[in-house]
């Protein structure tokens, strides 16, 4: 038996290969055996390579020095399993490598999930180690797991982004600046905020997608980066900056000045424009770390009610997106490393997402 994996050049995401190896399909006591079905591709997979190392997220599938395996949300099935709780054929959406295998050491099994338990997880955010069992899931839709693949890890983010300024009283601020506003991420953000309709939600994006988002409804202001300078800068805001581009960070910090009242980073979908952004007016920018405020809801409200809302937000937000997302579906490993290469070029249209599989069925 054989593993496949795509994986890429930690200090040149241009640079990818398909490494194949051979897959010991005898398992340790509790070890299981996970078939990659398919997998969710967008901007946020890029974010995740940015950031791999000042997140850990290189750490999660270990590989060849200088070569990363680039995580994403997807669903697998069990082949062969070690755990007697957890028996082959069964379903789970997870974190996984863009690859046809993944072999975990599996524990603090519940009704709901389970969990690698490998030691190299150890001193990761545990919320990337769980596995959701689809047949517990209440909102699982079989006919809708390419959606779930696409969206439900980017909506936890930014769902958790949006409850952390609420638990903060939105640090005062009256609107949030959304750069990136037409990534899928930016779009769950601002859907979030509207739901709750206590902020404004100004989308900054280029020119070319200005129509797009405007026609999204989620927005109420849209704004190209060249605009910058027609925000009120009166108001206070926050800021949630899912582009990396320093520039742009830079142009609206001072713009605001003192009025700018918190400054967070999520994403780098203009990661080649990333840079220093220290010194600057209003708030220091600081990374966002989703894990860090769902282990405190989890603790203030309990893993089930905290799961709850969660769901029920989700469920709105993915109908909502029947009205404009388009899935691209993509088999094989070539087919994987060329989606990669549109992505990372930016060239993937904003109401697009790739659904992918190694195996050359989907």
């Amino acid at each position: 038996m054989e593993i496949t994996t795509f994986e890429v050049r930690r200090d040149d995401f241009s640079v990818t290969r398909l490494l194949t190896e051979p897959l010991d399909g005898e398992l340790a006591e509790n070890e299981v055996l996970l078939r990659v079905n398919r997998f969710a591709l967008t901007a946020n997979n890029i974010s995740y390579c940015v950031s791999g190392d000042l997140l850990g997220y290189w750490q999660f599938f270990p590989t060849e020095e200088g070569w990363g395996r680039v995580p994403a949300m997807g669903y697998g099935e069990v082949v062969v399993s070690a755990h007697p709780e957890i028996l082959p054929g069964e379903k789970v959406w997870g974190f996984f490598p863009m690859s046809s295998h993944l072999k975990i050491q599996a524990g603090k099994v519940t009704e709901k999930q389970f969990v690698d338990v490998s030691s190299h997880r150890a001193e990761l955010a545990p919320v990337y180690s769980q596995f959701q069992r689809a047949a517990a899931n209440p909102v699982y839709e079989a006919d809708r797991e390419d959606q779930d693949s696409l969206l439900r890890g980017l909506f936890l983010t930014s769902w958790l982004c949006e409850d952390f300024m609420v638990d903060n009283n939105c640090f005062g601020a009256e609107a949030y600046l959304i750069t990136s506003a037409s990534s899928k991420t930016s779009i769950a953000l601002a859907f979030a905020v509207k739901r709750r309709g206590e902020k404004q939600a100004v989308g900054i994006t280029s020119a070319g997608n200005v129509d797009f988002c405007k026609g999204l409804g989620c927005y109420d202001r849209v704004v190209v980066y060249d605009e910058l300078q027609t925000l009120d800068a009166d108001q206070p805001v926050v800021l949630v900056d899912m582009s990396g581009n320093a520039g742009v960070i830079s142009r609206l910090h001072h713009h605001y000045g003192d009025n700018l009242r918190y400054s967070c980073m999520i994403g780098a979908t203009h990661y080649n424009d990333m840079g220093a952004t220290e010194n600057l007016p209003g708030a220091n920018p600081e990374f966002f770390f989703a894990p860090s405020q769902a282990q405190k809801r989890a603790r203030e409200w309990g893993a089930a009610e905290m799961e709850r809302r969660i769901s029920s937000s989700f469920v709105e937000f993915r109908e909502f997106c029947d009205g404009w997302l388009e899935v691209n579906r993509g088999s094989g490993g070539e087919a994987v490393s060329h989606a990669f290469q549109q992505v990372l070029a930016g060239k993937i249209p904003p109401q697009q997402g790739c659904i992918l599989s190694i195996w050359e069925e989907l």
